[in-house]
């Protein structure tokens, strides 16, 4: 019988901080940092914290604030973002930050970059300020924060302090095949937000594998997957549980953001075929069920994609079923201890 695939992958988590229906900011904001040290308990090898401005069913707006709430709570996991915004910041301003972090909790600290800007078009235009971004803003960008950390940059007239010399290491995501280009030619891990846009995920995927170039910060392709899971007892309960996403995944579809409702006995009445088909497209690396059901299709992705670490996302309406949901994930990859 072969190894379980499962055994040698990563496991991370990325939290959004969404906000359940009936709940506040501020209860979304403890529920973060209770899965964080769930997450630490349970082995997990990162938890990022993903920037998203203008809507009211997530809280994650204040980035660094955030991450800075989850370190203080934590004593081991590492901490970071998934990511950072890049165009919507100074690159300065964000090796200033990320340096505070880093100095404060050494080698705990994780900085994975995007270009999207994590809103509607009204609203990175009031986090721009009229900034017109051109294709090379954001390899310009990353450039210069790499340069804010180097030691080389001490003779600069422009420093970040605390941030100069600090080992802060960096992930660019993305989406599409841009960023993959981009992280194999400066030789970064490169993590693929397949978890709501799947479509070019394999293409993705070989252009950073074939295109990587060998840097001082890693040595081969590092390749990361975000897909959804929600893991429960059954099959049953499991699809159940899903059914918050997939109505969190209509205000999507409609524009229409509200905060993670509880799940519903049925989508029929909810969503029309063609928004379903839409949603499950969107949601196609999505993996609900039971830990034996979660296991059997995780192991194939795996094998298909031969990331070397999942990210997983849950949105799971209950608080503790998300734990619980975690807690099973845990054991895919927790289990090779006991059979090693």
């Amino acid at each position: 019988m072969s190894e379980n695939p499962l055994y040698n992958t990563h496991f991370s988590i990325l939290d959004l901080v969404p906000v359940t229906q009936g709940n506040t900011p501020l209860q979304a904001i403890k529920n973060s940092l209770d899965l964080a040290q769930h997450a630490e308990k349970l082995g997990y090898n990162r938890f990022w914290v993903s920037e998203h401005h203008n809507m009211e069913s997530l809280v994650s707006s204040a980035t660094v604030v955030l991450l800075g709430y989850l370190l203080q709570g934590t004593s081991e996991l590492r901490i970071g973002s998934g990511g950072i915004m890049l165009p919507n910041h100074a690159p300065l301003i964000v090796a200033e930050q990320f340096g505070t972090l880093a100095t404060l909790y050494p080698n705990r600290v994780d900085l994975g970059l995007g270009r999207a800007p994590g809103t509607d078009q009204l609203t990175a235009q009031a986090l721009r300020r009229g900034k017109q971004e051109s294709v090379q803003d954001f390899p310009n960008d990353i450039e210069e924060l790499q340069r804010y950390f180097s030691v080389e940059n001490e003779d600069s007239r422009v420093r970040a302090i605390p941030g100069e010399g600090l080992e802060v290491p960096i992930y660019l995501l993305g989406s599409s095949t841009f960023s993959a280009s981009l992280a194999a030619k400066k030789g970064l891990p490169y993590a693929f937000a397949s978890h709501f846009a799947p479509a070019q995920l394999f293409n993705a995927l070989d252009i950073y594998n074939n295109e990587f170039n060998a840097s001082d910060k890693l040595e081969k392709p590092y390749s990361m997957a975000c897909v959804n899971v929600i893991i429960a007892d059954t099959d049953e309960e499991a699809k159940r549980l899903a059914t918050s996403l997939y109505q969190f995944a209509m205000g999507v579809v409609t524009n229409i953001r509200r905060p993670l409702p509880p799940p519903v006995d049925s989508m029929d009445d909810i969503w029309t075929p063609e928004q379903e088909a839409a949603i499950k497209n969107m949601m196609y690396f999505t993996f609900v069920g039971s830990k034996k059901t979660v296991d059997n299709e995780l192991s194939k992705f795996v094998n298909a994609t031969q990331v070397n670490e999942i990210i997983a996302v849950s949105y799971i309406y209950d608080h503790d079923a998300r734990l619980k949901s975690y807690e099973l994930l845990s054991e895919l990859f927790s289990e090779k201890v006991a059979v090693s």
